[in-house]
Order: C-alpha cells, then sequence, then structure tokens
C-alpha cells in the first residue's frame, strides 16, 4: 500500500489521503515514487479523453479500447486541421473568433460547409424512382419451361 499525502491544495481544499495499492513485495522507495507519478499522469490523460470527447460531441459512447482511443484522436486531429476551410459561424451570444484561433466546436458547427468543399469518395446515390423499362416495340418471348419429372400417385404410365 502507497499512502500519498500533500500539505497545500489550490482553492483552500482540505487535502484527503489518497491510498494506491501495488502488487510487488520487491518494490522500492524508486518504484513507489514512480507510481504516484503515473497515476497523476493517468488522471491527466483521462481528463484529456474527456474533453476530446466533449468538443465532438461523442459523450455517449464508451471507449474501451486503446485502438478506440485512437480514433478520437484522430477525428480531434481532423477538426484542428480543417481550421484553414471553417468559416466563424457563431451563436448570438459568442465573440467573434479570428480564423486561427477557432475552436474545435466551432469547426465542427461548420463541417456541412467543409464537406461541400472537399466533396466526397463515395459514389452519387442511385436514382429512387425506376428506371424507363423495355423499350417499345420490343418484345419477348416466355421462358422455356421443362418438365420435372414426378408423377402423380396412382397414376398409370
Amino acid at each position: 500500500m502507497i499512502h500519498l499525502a500533500v500539505e497545500h491544495i489550490p482553492g483552500n481544499r482540505d487535502p484527503r489521503p489518497l491510498w494506491l495499492w501495488h502488487n510487488d513485495p520487491d518494490a522500492n522507495a524508486h518504484d513507489a515514487d514512480r507510481l504516484w507519478r503515473i497515476y497523476l499522469r493517468r488522471f491527466d490523460i483521462e481528463h484529456t479523453f474527456r474533453f476530446l470527447k466533449q468538443a465532438l460531441g461523442m459523450t455517449r459512447p464508451r471507449l474501451r479500447h486503446p485502438a478506440q482511443a485512437e480514433l478520437v484522436i484522430a477525428a480531434y486531429t481532423q477538426l484542428r486541421l480543417a481550421r484553414p476551410l471553417a468559416a466563424d459561424l457563431r451563436r448570438p451570444w459568442e465573440k467573434p473568433l479570428k480564423p486561427d484561433a477557432l475552436t474545435p466546436g466551432r469547426i465542427r458547427r461548420c463541417y456541412p460547409r467543409i464537406r461541400r468543399i472537399l466533396g466526397t469518395p463515395a459514389k452519387p446515390p442511385k436514382a429512387t424512382r425506376p428506371g424507363p423499362g423495355r423499350p417499345p416495340g420490343r418484345t419477348t418471348s416466355p421462358a422455356p419451361r421443362y418438365p420435372v419429372g414426378k408423377t402423380r400417385h396412382g397414376s398409370v404410365q
């Protein structure tokens, strides 16, 4: 067990002790020092992902694997890279921002415009109405029919 106690916390709050558990009987003082630093870094990383997900509007998905977290970072990076293409679509109560200072939320708001500029690699959708059909005056013969080789019960051959 590792007991962490701090003397002062910003904001005049009471510092509460923190207990960390580590399962290594041969741990030394250097390992204990490293462990509490790793714990603090983990706290920073978790909150960074929380804020990135909020900026992307992804507050409902639960990330369970590192690959999923990488997608969040990639999406956030794409928003940052799209900054030069975005216009400042602001709400009435928001202050105008310079183009190089747009927040990811404002860039996300401008995404339909960015998508029109960039285009899409997907093919255009198919028509929703049926095609013109067979040209007039062209006829077809019915499909040939073949006997299936079955006989009825009780029939005489």
